[in-house]
């Protein structure tokens, strides 16, 4: 066996040994979905998806299915429908997955949802399958791979596709263009009014600020220039926004806005922090959401 020497915590010196591990099928080993479902709902973080809660185990849709796992994410609220199975992902796995996602946002339509597949093998054909409908359906894919080492069991789920980032459609603002009042018959207006604070916020500081009205979101630019932010108006009181930065001090805003108090999170492409935000937080923190914005302005120029 092959060693290494690491430094540990308290400065002790560990001595790790190499130990092959050997690929296996759970199916192989006796291991059944129910046993992989008691697994995740002992620690739902192995997915992989961040700090989940469970809200139900095999929950009865109107359509006769049970989905395996309703999830939502303490932090930010968003609920993940989440549909597993052994073996090879299929057909008939990805369609089930995408009508339980459906069937949850329909029935809570004011919160945020993404459908989730896991599966030990994710082939080339059915991968792409997935990317494509991931272009409008917000549907992550994730593979588990099982390994035994010695006697020992582990499970690796990896995330072999993310939900869809703002991409270049966003960025130009090319998406279908709406109206403001599209976004007041459809969302709370006090979320709106949210966006209407930054604008006048920013006003003085970024005099050819442009606001788009498209129909999946708002996007904020200047004149003859980019998109730097997109928000999302809620049926709440709050708003959710994202904003392009900087990935050398991504992190620094993260944590800049969470000590203010406003939620947030870093999205997966690392240049992008996604919030949500209030009046009221907004006007206590104005100072900072003012210099982050015009920092966005300035890096998209």
């Amino acid at each position: 066996m092959a060693t290494g020497h690491w430094p540990a915590i308290g400065g002790k010196i560990m001595d790790y040994k190499y130990t092959k591990q050997t690929p296996v099928k759970l199916r192989e080993i006796g291991k059944d979905e129910k046993w992989l479902q008691e697994m995740i709902e002992k620690d739902p973080s192995i997915l992989n998806l961040g700090d989940l809660a469970v809200i139900e185990r095999e929950r009865k849709q109107s359509s006769g299915g049970r989905i395996d796992f309703l999830m939502y994410n303490p932090d930010d609220g968003v609920r993940y429908e989440v549909e597993l199975m052994l073996g090879t992902v299929d057909e008939s796995h990805i369609i089930r997955t995408i009508e339980y996602w459906d069937i949850e946002r329909k029935r809570f339509p004011s919160l945020e949802h993404r459908a989730v597949i896991v599966a030990e093998q994710i082939t080339n054909r059915f991968f792409n399958i997935i990317s494509l409908l991931n272009q409008s359906i917000p549907l992550i894919a994730i593979q588990l791979n099982a390994f035994t080492i010695e006697s020992n069991l582990c499970l690796n789920f990896v995330k072999v596709l993310d939900i869809n980032e703002p991409g270049d459609e966003e960025l130009q603002g090319t998406s279908e263009i709406v109206n403001r009042e599209y976004w007041e018959q459809k969302v709370n207006k006090k979320s709106l009014q949210v966006l209407d604070e930054i604008v006048e916020v920013l006003k003085d500081t970024i005099p050819d600020l442009r606001i788009t009205y498209n129909k999946n979101h708002i996007a904020m630019g200047s004149e003859g220039g980019v998109n730097f932010s997109w928000f999302h108006p809620r049926k709440g009181t709050h708003i959710h926004f994202d904003v392009k930065i900087d990935n050398d001090v991504i992190k620094e805003w993260s944590e800049k806005l969470e000590e203010s108090g406003i939620e947030n999170m870093i999205r997966s492409n690392g240049t992008n922090i996604s919030a949500k935000i209030t009046s009221k937080e907004l006007s206590s923190a104005k100072d900072l959401i003012s210099e982050l914005f015009n920092k966005a302005y300035e890096l998209a120029k």
